[in-house]
């Protein structure tokens, strides 16, 4: 049985998060820590995240471990909090779910997410019930710190060109999604110089202003006043602000995978050097990585899954086509506030707009729709996938992968939802929509297919 996703454990308040569920979890990361050790913890805005919280944290002393509490802090930020000061660290965050959902996401101690051979024994213990309950003299310390935030902050600073992104009074308008970051990138674009106007940046954990995930339908009021104010960029985080998704001055959405590919272009430009990423990312990193003499190395969809691997070849650079940068300078996770900062970075060193920036990459046409399936069916669709697809040129790294010279189609199961991702990519929109209509109706057919 598993009881980690692809990015820790994540279920609906009331249906898969109870108090008891909550603290039994608290009981299994204790005990599979020593004890002593310090757990370092934060949250999201959610509605539910001092419940969460409480719960976990209660399983937690119950083992005989200490735990700093860091209030509510971007991912990024506990993470870099957790290897700078902590055994352990803890995120209680759903990232871009909804605001019904929440989660709990381990941090191992030197800030990346945990792999999942330790997830694997925490789960273990988990199942087993075996927890180590200890007397009432020795139960854990709780101790609240203040200044994490401050301290992420600072720490991206010092990853850029600070007086160079000064000189160019940059306007940007920011939108927070009423989450985590509500705390900090407003506060990082003033340190940067920045005419900051501000959008649904006000921590609410209903985010009323619109859905966490910033895909185009939820950001219509950025790309707007971005437009509106003449503003030089926008920029919009997730719930928990580990991904940042940009507009440019002309309101156009900018899809993840140019951010990505913009950065490692620059990148590749100073240092050559190896780059990671997943088999979902655009074709278009790879050329232009190669441009400039680096190598491109691919693994499947995941963060956790990227940043070991930038770890093991001793990467440069890397991250998803969702938004989500890693820079290992800085650490090895996803960043949101580093991807802002090093865009603005790259416009104030080129003296170029984010348009033209963009414009100059390679240019495809990408495609990423779901479709509803029962966690049940996942692995049995999978087969099914496989079996019909044989003949065709695929690759099964990460569910799987149809490779042709000017399109690629990648369907796989998401680690966090019911349902099944298919993300595509062609030279032409018309080739993409035919590609992208053609796999979704054999997903569902063999979706319905299988009782």
């Amino acid at each position: 049985m598993r009881l980690f996703g692809t990015n820790g454990i994540r279920g609906k308040i009331r249906e898969d998060f109870k108090p008891d569920f909550l603290a039994k979890i608290g009981l299994a990361i204790g005990t599979y820590l020593s004890p002593g050790s310090w757990v370092i913890i934060g949250s999201d805005t959610r509605v539910s995240g001092n419940m969460v919280k409480s719960a976990v944290i209660s399983g937690l002393l119950a083992t005989g471990v200490n735990v700093i509490d860091i209030g509510i802090a971007p991912t990024p930020a506990i993470q870099l909090y957790t290897k700078n000061h902590g055994d352990f660290g803890i995120a209680i965050t759903a990232s871009h779910n909804p605001p019904e959902f929440n989660g709990v996401k381990c941090i191992a101690p030197d800030g990346t997410e945990l792999p999942r051979n330790e997830e694997e024994k925490i789960e273990e213990i988990f199942f087993s019930s075996r927890f180590r309950l200890v007397s009432w003299k020795d139960v854990g310390r709780y101790t609240i710190a203040h200044g994490a935030n401050e301290e992420y902050i600072e720490a991206v600073l010092s990853h850029v060109n600070v007086e160079k992104i000064r000189e160019r009074k940059f306007t940007v308008v920011i939108d927070c999604a009423n989450g985590a970051s509500c705390f900090t990138s407003p506060y990082l674009l003033e340190k940067l110089g920045c005419r900051v106007i501000s959008l649904n940046c006000q921590p609410d954990g209903t985010f009323p202003g619109h859905e966490s995930e910033p895909k185009p339908q939820n950001l219509g009021d950025l790309m707007a006043l971005v437009k509106d104010v003449r503003a030089d960029l926008g920029v919009a985080h997730d719930g928990d602000a580990d991904r940042a998704i940009f507009v440019d001055e002309n309101g156009r959405f900018i899809h993840g995978d140019k951010t990505l590919t913009l950065v490692a272009r620059e990148i590749a430009k100073k240092n050559g050097g190896k780059f990671v990423t997943p088999v979902s990312t655009s074709m278009a990193f790879e050329e232009v990585v190669k441009k400039y003499g680096g190598e491109v190395i691919y693994t499947r969809v995941g963060a956790p899954i990227v940043a070991r691997r930038m770890i093991e070849e001793h990467a440069i650079f890397g991250g998803e086509e969702n938004g989500g940068l890693i820079f290992p300078e800085h650490q090895y996770c996803r960043d949101g506030a580093m991807a802002l900062a090093k865009i603005l970075e790259i416009m104030a060193e080129s003296g170029k707009k984010l348009s033209t920036l963009i414009n100059e990459l390679p240019s495809y046409y990408q495609g990423k729709i779901s479709v509803k399936c029962d966690n049940s069916k996942k692995a049995a669709v999978l087969e099914k996938l496989k079996e019909k697809l044989k003949n065709e040129r695929i690759n099964t790294m990460d569910g799987v992968k149809i490779m042709h010279e000017d399109w690629w189609v990648l369907i796989r199961p998401s680690g966090t939802e019911p349902i099944y991702r298919i993300y595509a990519e062609a030279k032409s929109e018309e080739k993409l929509h035919e590609i992208m209509e053609k796999y979704r109706k054999m997903l569902e057919k063999i979706i319905k297919d299988i009782s």
